[in-house]
């Protein structure tokens, strides 16, 4: 279903033209028209034809089956009306859709998190773009963005992380004009962390350091701190990197953290890697062999992100061994829970070292790629399991 979240995507959906919509997804689903054609269960001249402006579909049903195929809220091929009365309903319903997406995704389901909000966030920007969105509607539409590039960010692939960043910034523009501090401070963070790992490491710090200054509570001063030091880390600023780990630290020490951002776990994945970042590779092994996490994972996910951290410790400390065992754990683990950037992350360090792992990590992306592409080989209309 994020096929639809990209600039072009967006730009397709806003014609309100079945034919270059139904283009556009063949372009970004890599379908033919035999393959868009045996998808929706028509011949490929009618799709031929549809594309081509020389049929129109008119008639209900066959819009929302094509709707349900191509993964659309109806409303986008024009079959309801965004003032109708299940729009009322939706934003009821809204919160709870949130918050069930975003325990889906620190569950280790992000997949499923992004299927949940793509329908709500759609249907939203719709009634943006025609001006009718009162504040409570907006301020959901605003949690929906931040919700939904942040589900982003876990399963695209890094080449496309700019996908999440976008959808971020996005909520950032709401939350600037929302006067609500802590949820501007939560969409800072947020927007801060993608634009990290979309590769704009000072922008993302800027984004993140507001988030500190901004944080009411110690749960989100730390969980902005742990974002924080990721950031400054990566930039190999050392000195900036020790400041923000000692703080974290010292926040941690004083109050219990066991939010997915702020807990001993967390802290040591980060102050590992930032270790690596900033070039003392032989305290990050010292750590992994003496200073284990002493705490379970927060979230799925975040026991494959220090996997792969510690055996890129241990491959610097020339324990191949080691190393090997913790990144084929760890790519087990990344290629079952969806995770690709995991995935390249240890591709990344296995073929540097010239590990055989390479070659295995290698494959699971390529299928990871298949499967976000178009899940399980399914239209996606159809949710994954």
């Amino acid at each position: 279903m994020w096929l639809w979240s990209g600039l072009d995507a967006t730009a397709a959906l806003a014609t309100r033209d079945l034919g270059t919509i139904l283009k556009s997804y063949r372009k970004l689903s890599g379908l033919s028209q035999d393959g868009l054609a045996a998808a929706l269960g028509y011949d490929k001249s009618y799709v031929s034809m549809i594309e081509n402006r020389r049929r129109t579909i008119s008639d209900v049903p066959t819009r929302r089956h094509i709707a349900r195929v191509l993964g659309l809220p109806a409303h986008v091929l024009g079959v309801t009306d965004a003032a109708d009365a299940d729009f009322a309903a939706m934003l009821q319903f809204g919160d709870s859709t949130i918050r069930l997406a975003e325990i889906a995704r620190q569950s280790g389901r992000a997949v499923e998190a992004v299927n949940e909000l793509w329908p709500l966030t759609a249907r939203l920007e719709a009634r943006a773009a025609e001006g009718h969105l009162d504040r409570d509607a907006l301020i959901l539409l605003g949690q929906a963005r931040v919700a939904l590039g942040v589900s982003l960010g876990t399963v695209l692939p890094e080449e496309r992380l700019a996908v999440a960043a976008r959808w971020t910034g996005k909520a950032l523009l709401v939350a600037r004009r929302l006067e609500d501090r802590a949820f501007l401070a939560h969409t800072l963070r947020m927007h801060g962390n993608e634009l990290r790992k979309a590769d704009h490491k000072i922008a993302a710090a800027a984004r993140l350091e507001q988030a500190v200054n901004l944080a009411d509570s110690p749960v989100e001063r730390g969980s902005a701190l742990a974002l924080l030091a990721r950031a400054t880390g990566e930039t190999g600023n050392s000195a900036a990197f020790d400041d923000t780990i000692a703080a974290y630290r010292d926040l941690l020490d004083q109050h219990s953290g066991d939010s997915i951002l702020f807990n001993p776990f967390t802290f040591h994945e980060i102050h590992l890697r930032g270790l690596i970042d900033t070039g003392r590779t032989t305290e990050a092994a010292d750590r992994v062999h003496n200073n284990p996490p002493g705490s379970t994972a927060p979230a799925p996910q975040w026991q494959v992100i220090e996997r792969v951290t510690a055996g890129h410790a241990l491959l610097a400390a020339n324990d191949v061994t080691g190393a090997e065992e913790a990144l084929r754990n760890a790519l087990q683990a990344a290629e079952a829970r969806r995770l690709p950037h995991q995935i390249q992350r240890i591709h990344r360090i296995a073929r540097r070292a010239d590990l055989p792992l390479t070659a295995d990590a290698k494959t699971a992306l390529t299928k990871l790629r298949t499967y976000l592409v178009l899940p399980d080989h399914q239209p996606p209309g159809h949710s994954a399991s």
